[in-house]
């Protein structure tokens, strides 16, 4: 992407229909589309390169979309808000776009579209969608003060005085802060009057007290398929996908799942056989095997989490299976059909792949992602106040925020906030 690297004599305002800040998935979609729809575009980011989030997910080969994205993928205070957004811009609209700059892409499962090639494919996309769209970028550039002005807004930067009808913050979250992540879209949001939801780690990996863990610190590496759950009644969410044991406590698919619903001092319930009854395996393993309870327990579950669980029931291990009492392998099965455990707490922000809470989307139109308290304020992508689950849910998010909003400002009126 051509930048505009010119620094303004001082003094003087180089001036922009819209500044939008962050060039992630978020802002550098929505510069795109309103440059080649015909605004004169500003984007800025603090970080030396260029969208390395999207660089890292997917282990490298950006899982750009979820087929089955729906409102029900995501959390927020305002549930109802995302729909819109996501019903003007679906991944197949995404797809499409790939399609045009012939990136090839496949499904691997549960509706999740990656990369063939890897993510560089979607950065190299969206510059050359900004590039036809004649969009400025100022990288990496630090923003050291905005300002309400006659014409919108002054922005303060290291390369100098930046002057727009509007604003966009596609700032992202708090998560994995080795590659940039900072608050300063918090930050914008509550200097211009807006309230922010709680922010936590979302889809990261939970931890547990070295004590209570020590049974199963030696299980890192193992992995098997569960289904989690946390919370009760109304409240209950669950997963079915896989957990992985590590050192500190449990990752993997279902725990990062599950992470995002869980809350501090509560617990969560693992099934480690959800797709068969334990309690009846091992009655017809004892009317039929002479091999210890070990053996008969490993066929079910991995081998050395059979081993960790019977080490705390040395009795129950001793004895070959024809001679196990009824009742204590039903109570084994049901303990391991229901393991209640509660995690000391999170990996953080270093480890979350996303940022739950954020800007208030009860003070946002959910039609145009435009604030209610300041006009000419936008806010889009992970800032915002709208978790997705694990799977590409949180890009498609990026995607059609950013649209919704690209779409507004070139919009000649503008539809007003309606809360979601």
């Amino acid at each position: 992407m051509r930048q505009a690297v010119t620094v303004a004599p001082k003094g003087t305002c180089l001036n922009f229909d819209v500044v939008i800040l962050g060039a992630g998935a978020a802002g550098l979609h929505c510069a795109g589309i309103a440059g080649q729809r015909g605004l004169k575009v500003l984007l800025i980011d603090h970080a030396a390169k260029l969208a390395e989030k999207i660089r890292i997910s997917g282990g490298g080969r950006c899982n750009f979309t979820n087929l089955d994205t729906a409102p029900a993928n995501f959390l927020s205070a305002n549930p109802h808000f995302c729909r819109s957004a996501l019903a003007r811009y679906t991944p197949q609209d995404f797809i499409a776009l790939l399609q045009r700059h012939r990136v090839g892409w496949h499904e691997k499962h549960k509706g999740q579209l990656f990369c063939d090639a890897g993510s560089e494919q979607v950065i190299e996309l969206l510059v050359r969608e900004c590039e036809q769209g004649h969009v400025a970028r100022w990288q990496p550039c630090a923003v050291l003060g905005v300002r309400r002005s006659a014409g919108g807004f002054e922005l303060d930067t290291d390369r100098g005085l930046a002057q727009a009808a509007r604003l966009v913050v596609a700032t992202g979250g708090l998560s994995i802060p080795k590659i940039g992540a900072t608050d300063i879209g918090y930050r914008l949001a509550r200097q211009f009057g807006h309230c922010i939801v709680p922010t936590r780690p979302a889809l990261v990996p939970l931890t547990f007290d070295a004590l209570s863990w020590a049974p199963y610190a030696a299980l890192s590496g193992v992995s098997q398929e569960v289904r989690i759950e946390t919370g009760i009644g109304k409240l209950r969410t669950e997963f079915v996908e896989d957990l992985l044991f590590t050192h500190r406590g449990l990752s993997g698919p279902a725990v990062l799942q599950i992470s995002s619903y869980w809350q501090q001092g509560t617990p969560v319930r693992i099934d480690l056989s959800p797709a068969g009854a334990l309690g009846a395996a091992l009655a017809q393993a004892k009317r039929g095997s002479q091999r210890q309870l070990g053996n008969e327990l490993a066929e079910l579950i991995p081998r050395r989490l059979a081993d960790a669980w019977l080490a705390a029931a040395p009795e129950l291990a001793a004895r070959p299976m024809a001679d196990q009492r009824d009742r204590d392998l039903v109570g084994l099965a049901e303990r391991l059909h229901r393991w209640e455990l509660k995690p000391q707490g999170t990996e953080g922000y270093r480890k979350a792949e996303v940022t739950a809470g954020g800007v208030d989307t009860r003070e946002l139109s959910s039609q145009t992602m435009g604030s209610s308290v300041v006009p000419g304020l936008f806010f889009i992508g992970e800032v915002v106040d709208v978790t997705g689950w694990l799977g590409g849910y949180n890009f498609q998010w990026a995607w059609a925020s950013a649209a919704a909003c690209a779409r507004a400002l070139t919009a000649r009126e503008p539809a007003g906030s309606d809360g979601g």
